[in-house]
């Protein structure tokens, strides 16, 4: 025995997804963190279709909630990029750890002029000419001290 459906129900049917992602809140960066990248990817398409009919919303004269809607779906797109792109950013930290080069963007930033300067073993390191010097001519000792 089937129920008999109302002609009204199968639209009913296909609006009632849209109006669920409408009712999508604002996404938490804490959760976006433990998903993978591709579920954080299936995730942003989702999150710009419902700005895309947002959008079509404003045009055509929406409901003030809808509008009021625009800026936090925009604020979760940004929030899904952050987390996916820290995501790549720590893998390709991972991948890179211990080798001798690194991409200039994985590099300590520090400043100009400390990214230039020498490191602590070049500065203290001495010519031939100056081993030889120290070597024949010691500091002297003496045994009078002040």
């Amino acid at each position: 025995l089937k129920p008999a459906v109302s002609p009204a129900a199968p639209s009913a049917l296909l609006a009632a997804p849209a109006r669920d992602s409408f009712k999508m809140g604002k996404v938490k960066a804490f959760e976006l963190r433990s998903k993978t990248s591709k579920e954080l990817l299936k995730e942003l398409d989702d999150q710009k279709a419902e700005l895309a009919q947002l959008r079509v919303a404003k045009v055509s004269g929406g409901a003030a909630s809808k509008l009021a809607k625009i800026k936090i779906v925009r604020k979760s797109i940004a929030c899904i990029l952050t987390v996916y792109n820290q995501k790549q950013k720590a893998e390709a930290r991972k991948q890179y750890k211990g080798k001798k080069y690194q991409p200039l963007d994985l590099r300590p930033k520090k400043t100009r002029k400390i990214r230039r300067s020498l490191t602590v073993e070049q500065k203290f390191m001495k010519t031939p000419k100056q081993k030889t010097k120290l070597s024949n001519f010691p500091m002297r000792r003496f045994a009078v001290t002040m």
